[in-house]
């Protein structure tokens, strides 16, 4: 894995038109993915991860728009490309797992009918034949016989629904896969094997992975670094050994102790009071100041930038991380 950003977010804010007014589901964010990596998206319902990954592919819902902030992948400014252009981008350089393969693959076309129109409408020369074996090849390598191709959706279980969803994404060789909650439907077994295989083919496919899951847990089996959002803004991003070590913000504590451990069965399950912020009207200062057990003075007045922590090796939107002061409470 190497240093070099393939996506770089910056100062993102998107609105959704309600009958109430506008509502930022994501306000400021800023996140950098490197190529090669698997990043982990966490956060509550309703945090914004979601649409974050949707305004990323510029495939956001009719009421909501890109309000403000840039969007560049691989250099490329993707703000700045006509819809048109930006379907060769979509399929042909990121390709996207949606939450339920079942609402997102036609019900009445066949497997390889999915794969090959996806082919061939970014390589309008492939012959049928030539897709086809592309088709092929792509779901025996995800452990799928080639002989399902010829299956409709409802003829195959939910992983290899999910597996299906992931072959259109590596369809085009794509560079980027954001994958939005992609182990949501499945049990627990096929979930475990489900990350063996997004580990196995990153290192393959030469892939990068956006990972957009509520369970922290998947994040801490297959991700390389985390970005934690809380009420459509960005609380902490760090490499995930340390994140999950000692969490710089109160909101990544307490994620993690909410996670429920069956080595201590005897132990009470933590719960963080209160419930996410009404984001048409979000609190003043820190918006997480409401549920924080760490709350001072400044977090009611101040929004919080982003602090270096760990060593500098990632940031966290926490005035308990302000260098100034912990040296004035050194004096």
């Amino acid at each position: 894995m190497s240093g070099e950003i393939l996506y770089s977010v910056r100062d993102l804010v998107v609105e959704y038109d309600t009958r109430t007014g506008p509502l930022r589901a994501v306000d400021g964010v800023s996140l950098d993915i490197r190529r090669g990596e698997i990043l982990g998206l966490v956060g509550e319902s309703g945090c914004g991860k979601s649409t974050l990954g949707k305004a990323m592919m510029r495939l956001l819902p009719r009421n909501a728009r890109i309000a403000k902030g840039e969007l560049l992948f691989d250099g490329q400014d993707l703000m700045s490309l006509s819809e048109e252009q930006m379907r060769h981008v979509r399929g042909g350089k990121i390709g996207m797992v949606f939450q339920d393969p079942m609402t997102s693959l036609n019900p009445v076309q066949r497997i390889i009918d999915h794969i090959t129109e996806t082919i061939k409408t970014h390589k309008p020369d492939a012959s049928d034949d030539e897709a086809r074996e592309r088709a092929e090849f792509l779901v025996e390598r995800l452990g799928i016989r080639k002989d399902r191709l010829d299956d409709y959706p409802h003829q195959l279980s939910g992983g290899m629904r999910q597996r299906v969803m992931i072959a259109l994404a590596l369809a085009l060789n794509c560079d980027l896969v954001i994958a939005d909650e992609p182990t949501t439907s499945l049990d627990v077994i096929v979930e475990a094997k489900f990350l063996d295989l997004l580990r196995d083919l990153r290192d393959e496919f030469n892939l990068t992975i956006l990972m957009i899951t509520h369970n922290i847990g998947v994040v801490a089996e297959v991700a390389d670094r985390v970005a934690v959002m809380y009420a459509g803004e960005m609380a902490e991003v760090g490499d995930v050994h340390p994140v999950f070590a000692e969490p710089a913000h109160p909101y990544t504590e307490g994620l993690l102790k909410s996670v429920p451990n069956i080595a201590l069965d005897e132990e009470e399950l933590y719960q963080m009071k209160g419930g996410p912020p009404n984001l048409l009207h979000p609190p003043a200062g820190c918006r997480f100041n409401p549920r924080c057990p760490y709350v001072m003075d400044i977090c009611v007045s101040q929004d919080p930038p982003m602090f270096p922590v760990h060593g500098g090796g990632g940031v966290a939107a926490c005035w308990l991380r302000d260098p100034e002061r912990k040296r004035s409470e050194s004096d």
